[in-house]
């Protein structure tokens, strides 16, 4: 018997990762999510993703498989492996989780329900504040007590407000940050990491704040940098003269082994965008 089945790709505001929605339960409540292949070992489709060159991380949720990507990848070339893996795992008729649950208790109450009260804070309380700032803030997922979210444009500066709002509503989450910033990123810890780092935190971005605007180091592979416009940056009409100008030439000379820096910002997402996200070196 030959079992059909479509599976969607949606983006996300992160070009880094993709939604698979395959139009079927993948897990029945709740999330789960894997950041290194040593942690799949409950989840064989999660470990069956992490065997595609360049998969970053894995994230289950009810109705859709999340999946990160190297900035050096290119969907194109892995979205059909991925699509094969989740099909393969979906029609196998074996377990998406091994234990069969994906909540964990917190403090007697169960990431659902953790995560319904936040879902609820963010769409009647924080959004509508975020929004009137030009921006949008969207669940990601909850671990450990931290709550990742899916951020866009302006927000970065809110993001302490946000934070102390869920803290004091919800006992069990300790800090918040962007899901974009969550995935393991050993470039960062790299001598060219480090000084593009402190390069863009003393000097670079106090110069953007200005008009709202910081410039993040997303991760340094091989002599590669590739660098997020945030706030008043992401669609800026001036963000490829401030990159080419500025930005990347300093760059290029406090980093002796980068020869390339791509600007991995969803431009399009921005306030004011005048071009798809691409790179520039």
């Amino acid at each position: 018997m030959v079992i059909k089945m479509f599976i969607q790709s949606e983006t996300t505001p992160d070009p880094l990762v993709l939604r698979f929605v395959p139009g079927r339960p993948v897990l029945g409540t709740g999330t789960a999510e894997f950041r290194t292949v040593d942690e799949t070992s409950r989840s064989p489709l999660a470990r069956r993703l992490f065997e595609i060159d360049g998969v970053t991380a894995v994230r289950l949720e009810e109705d859709a498989v999340v999946v990160a990507k190297r900035p050096d990848k290119e969907w194109y070339v892995m979205k059909p492996a991925v699509l094969g893996a989740i099909m393969e795992q979906l029609t196998s008729g074996t377990p998406i989780l091994l234990d069969g649950d994906a909540a964990v208790a917190n403090g007697g109450r169960t990431d659902e329900a953790v995560i319904a009260e936040i879902r609820d804070l963010l769409a009647t309380r924080i959004a509508p504040v975020v929004a009137q700032e030009g921006g949008t803030l969207a669940f990601h997922s909850f671990k450990n007590g931290i709550v990742y979210l899916d951020a866009d444009g302006p927000v970065r500066t809110l993001m302490a407000g946000v934070a102390n709002m869920l803290r004091h509503y919800v006992p069990e989450v300790t800090g918040v940050e962007d899901s974009r910033d969550a995935r393991p990123k050993p470039g960062l810890t790299t001598p060219d990491g480090k000084a593009i780092q402190l390069l863009l935190e003393e000097k670079v971005n106090p110069a953007v704040a200005s008009h709202g605007g910081h410039i993040s180091l997303i991760d340094v592979l091989d002599d590669t940098a590739y660098i997020r416009l945030e706030g008043g940056c992401q669609g800026c009409g001036m963000a490829d003269v401030t990159l080419k100008q500025g930005v990347i030439k300093e760059i290029l000379q406090i980093a002796p082994t980068i020869k390339h820096v791509f600007d991995v910002t969803d431009h399009a997402g921005g306030q004011n965008p005048y071009y798809q996200a691409r790179g520039a070196s």
